[in-house]
């Protein structure tokens, strides 16, 4: 009896250390770097296996360059994955921003003398930019 038990234990033991060694292959195969691995094994072994070393060879000689076109695309990816914001502010406008940007063009200058041409006016004037 107590050798049938012993044999049971050893029976265990052999099944744990079995489930042990399948569960760390496990956890190897499905970690980032396995993953990594794994997809690199099969991208090396299939047509464009050429190819893909000497991708794998440029990233390795100029990986800053990479890294900057690939957080570029990145930005990119992100924003046009975003919904644009709708403003929906309001601005108020107060009486001494309205006389600075006067709705109209004034033909003639503040003070000016009745005689004085128009033309005269414009032809000063186009030295100098005006918001209108």
């Amino acid at each position: 009896m107590t050798q049938e038990i012993d044999e049971l234990e050893r029976d265990i033991e052999r099944s744990r250390a079995k489930l042990d060694l399948t569960i760390d292959q496990l956890q190897s195969k499905l970690s980032v770097s396995g993953v990594v691995d794994d997809m690199l094994g099969t991208a090396r072994n299939g047509r464009y296996g050429p190819a893909f070393d000497h991708m794998l060879t440029t990233i390795r000689r100029n990986p800053v360059p990479v890294m900057l076109i690939a957080a570029g695309m990145g930005l990119l990816f992100y924003r046009l994955g975003r919904k644009p914001r709708v403003r929906t502010h309001v601005r108020i406008t107060a009486d001494e921003d309205l006389a600075l940007y006067p709705e109209e063009p004034r033909l003639y200058e503040t003070g000016a003398s009745p005689l004085q041409s128009p033309q005269d006016v414009m032809e000063r004037r186009r030295g100098v930019n005006m918001r209108i």
